[in-house]
């Protein structure tokens, strides 16, 4: 692909090889975005996810050379090949980052986009599964709707670099490198598609299609499935959290979650009326067991009503007083609903006679804006109108076609007969997308309604620019095993290093027997009678404290923490004491959540967002920092019972954990210290999932709290690790409502000086309604396990304040 010319524009380099056009336009100095097309002009469709007006006026320089042409702004170089306009991308000290082959590293291949053509002749064929209503219809005819590409772009990464992203894809991998990934949306697959390197770069696709991604013996590429054009941005960190802000600089940034979205949530498959929801709350405020949030599974409409969004009046007779009453013990309701819609209910007929629906006259068409305007219509109507708090949207991909049979489709099948389900109703282009964009209607239309309250979407399926849209991913209908259980650490991780901060799953799993679908594959067909699935629960509930959200839900057996036992015995107890945990930790993890939102923060963390100068990390798949402190390790194997409560005979009770180098580390539980670098056997015995604090951290702790709203005039611990400088931004706000927006929050540094053993809380900046005006702070330094820890009490008014210890 041999350069012709090459064209200095005011915002861009335009480049003419004798195949195609190339634009390089800089819209920061590190965000540079590239199109490459085979057409006489670039298209002009507007992104989905990009968001308008974030090219900057940069200015750039171009250099050339008998064999070169380097565009550079003051943070990146793209060196071009003229002969094969191979790219190679350089820091500003001109370090390569990566680089295209030398024969060059773009092609579009053309293909015909094919449009299904539905009339009064097609047939249609409604059904239920595990994942609820379908249906499928069969196209009378197809047309050739347009000519696009499919687009490939190459690269030859470092032997020693590793790669992260693509979203959550349920295998357990972290370190993509020698693998490759199908992004296509599925129960249990997420996608984005966005590539973090920790040769400090990322990349970030601007594509809806189907797309691989490969680095094998195949090659090591992005292919997307039908594009009218090539368009990628290439982003410059080099640190993780500067590529996450970049992203979010592009597509959008993320609204700060209610503070009671951070408590305990509480869900199963399913609760069936209004009056066991409400005892089940009260269950929790008897028992002195925190909660937040309780959750209504599907079918809370009547009988076969599919995806109505209203309440079913034998069952929740009165939902106001459903509604008030629940509000009144100090907790919050989220509630299912679901895009696909049949049985002819009144939202079904609305949606058809407008024709606002699919083509399997079933699903909404969430691309169309009127169709989402009405949708909302309805969901206000029928539930956020007698007081809802938040939205479950489920079946968000929505269209699968592998759900059925007693063996697992191969990943190719799997791939081939899922997006060919999503082409009969989708455009080919843009099958990756309905998530998006129906996340967008729901959190534009109720910010519209009310600033009141802040939206909250838990959703099955994800994409690149859905954090704009208050959205929470989970992971899908996992199965209750312990190799799930490690596979959903690195799942996760891959979706947050994305750029994508919330993050989440069924604590517990969803199916936790084993029937004859492949994908009820879990290993305890006795519930939560069975002492090994108590052991796994326990686990897993240990490691979803340390999850952007906390949530327990699943079907197959009861999920509330009675039935794992009463108070005394060492799984109830257990599960109490991390659940009051998770409230203490919640200014510190508050305060995070108000730097995702201000300062483009990631709360769940790869290692390589901390320690990318520690190679030793790149692989640790099942350990994680969240926030900067806690070094989070999950224990993944049974130590106690196996499947069917047999006790397990001289198992170790330890887990091996990697301390990262450069600093020294606290056990959470002992305070003893260790040095970085290093590996150790940790206490894993059940009660004890091994947690390690970072020296030089700041934790906010505070008082043993039932929801995350009580009010109580105990003093807010701050724990100082000693060992190295530290400080943390204290963040709170009204915990609901969008004032935040309008600068209703308050932030206070603190610091820690380690050599001169000295703590200063710095001004209190901004106010809320209802700010308490003083504080009492019990600063407590923790030194290592044989040492006397130092403790403090002071009044604090908002004005800087020194302690020296």
């Amino acid at each position: 692909m041999q350069i012709v010319t090459y064209e200095k524009l005011n915002n861009q380099l335009l480049i003419k090889c004798k195949t195609g056009l190339m634009k390089i336009i800089p819209y920061t100095d590190s965000i540079i975005r590239i199109r490459y097309t085979l057409e006489n002009e670039f298209n002009e469709k507007e992104s989905l996810f990009v968001e308008p007006n974030t090219q900057q006026n940069i200015p750039y320089s171009v250099n050339e050379s008998d064999d070169i042409i380097v565009f550079s702004t003051s943070n990146v170089q793209i060196h071009i090949n003229k002969n094969t306009a191979a790219f190679t991308y350089k820091d500003d000290a001109g370090r390569i980052l990566t680089k295209e082959p030398t024969r060059g590293g773009k092609t579009l291949t053309p293909t015909e986009v094919l449009k299904p053509v539905y009339d009064q002749n097609t047939e249609i064929e409604n059904s239920q599964n595990v994942d609820g209503a379908r249906a499928k219809a069969v196209p009378t005819n197809h047309i050739v709707d347009r000519m696009a590409y499919h687009t490939k772009l190459e690269f030859e990464w470092d032997n020693e670099e590793a790669l992260y992203g693509l979203g959550s894809h349920e295998e357990g991998v972290l370190n993509l490198r020698g693998t490759h990934q199908y992004l296509y949306q599925q129960n249990m697959k997420s996608v984005v598609p966005v590539l973090v390197s920790t040769n400090g770069y990322g990349i970030i696709v601007d594509s809806y299609s189907l797309i691989k991604f490969h680095d094998d013996i195949h090659g090591s590429y992005i292919w997307t499935d039908v594009d009218s054009e090539m368009d990628y941005y290439f982003v410059y960190g080099p640190d993780f959290d500067q590529i996450v802000k970049s992203y979010r600089y592009l597509t959008g940034k993320a609204p700060l979650l209610p503070k009671w979205a951070f408590g305990y949530v509480q869900s199963k498959e399913r609760y069936k009326s209004q009056e066991e929801l409400i005892s089940i709350v009260k269950e929790y405020r008897k028992r002195r067991i925190p909660l937040d949030l309780i959750v209504l599974d599907w079918r809370s409409w009547t009988g076969e009503l599919w995806g109505q969004k209203s309440f079913d009046p034998e069952r929740f007779p009165n939902p106001t007083a459903m509604m008030e009453e629940i509000h009144k013990l100090n907790a919050k309701l989220m509630i299912s609903i679901w895009p696909i819609m049949n049985n002819d209910g009144p939202n079904h007929v609305e949606m058809k006679q407008k024709g606002y629906l699919l083509g399997n006259q079933a699903n909404y068409d969430a691309f169309n804006e009127e169709a989402r305007n009405l949708y909302w219509k309805q969901a206000n109507e029928g539930l956020f109108s007698h007081g809802v708090d938040a939205w479950w949207c489920d079946c968000t991909e929505p269209f699968e076609a592998d759900w059925v049979g007693k063996v697992k489709p191969e990943p190719e099948e799997r791939m081939f007969i899922n997006t060919q389900e999503a082409k009969k109703y989708l455009d080919p282009e843009y099958i990756n997308a309905y998530s998006l964009l129906h996340s967008k209607g729901l959190y534009e239309n109720q910010r519209k309604t009310t600033e009141s309250k802040r939206v909250v979407n838990l959703t099955r399926s994800s994409y690149a620019g859905q954090q704009k849209y208050s959205a929470v991913t989970w992971s899908g209908d996992i199965a209750a095993n312990w190799k799930t259980l490690q596979n959903q650490i690195a799942d996760g991780l891959n979706m947050c290093v994305t750029g994508i901060p919330y993050w989440t799953l069924d604590i517990g799993a969803f199916f936790v027997a084993d029937r004859e679908q492949w994908f009820w594959d879990g290993d305890y067909p006795d519930g939560c009678d069975d002492l090994g699935y108590r052991e796994l629960y326990v686990r897993w509930l240990q490691y979803g404290v340390f999850l952007p959200m906390f949530r327990s839900h699943g079907a197959d057996t009861p999920r509330e923490v009675w039935r794992f036992g009463e108070e005394g015995t060492i799984f109830y107890d257990t599960l109490v004491k991390y659940i009051n945990l998770r409230y203490r930790l919640l200014p510190y993890i508050y305060s995070i959540a108000g730097w995702v939102t201000n300062d483009d923060y990631t709360m769940m963390r790869t290692l390589a967002f901390d320690f990318r100068n520690d190679p030793h990390t790149f692989d640790v798949k099942d350990q994680y920092m969240f926030g900067p402190s806690f070094l989070v390790n999950p224990v993944t194997e049974p130590m106690y019972y196996e499947s069917g409560s047999e006790e397990m005979k001289g198992s170790v009770k330890k887990r091996s954990v990697y301390l990262p180098v450069d600093t020294q580390w606290y056990d959470f539980w002992t305070n003893q210290r260790f040095e970085g670098g290093q590996v150790i056997e940790a206490n894993a015995d059940l009660k004890t999932m091994p947690l390690f604090v970072r020296a030089g951290s700041i934790v906010p702790v505070g008082p043993a709290i039932q929801y995350t709203s009580e009010d109580t005039n105990e003093p807010l611990e701050i724990l100082i690790y000693k060992g190295e400088d530290g400080s943390f931004l204290l963040y709170d706000d009204e915990g609901d409502t969008y004032n935040y927006e309008k600068g209703a929050f308050f932030t206070i540094q603190l610091r820690w000086e380690d050599k001169n053993n000295r703590f200063t809380i710095g001004d209190r900046i901004g106010s809320y309604p209802g700010m308490k005006t003083s504080m009492e702070f019990a600063l407590t330094i923790i030194n290592d396990a044989e040492d006397n820890v130092a403790q403090r009490i002071i009044t604090y008014t908002g004005e800087q304040t020194t302690i020296h210890f």
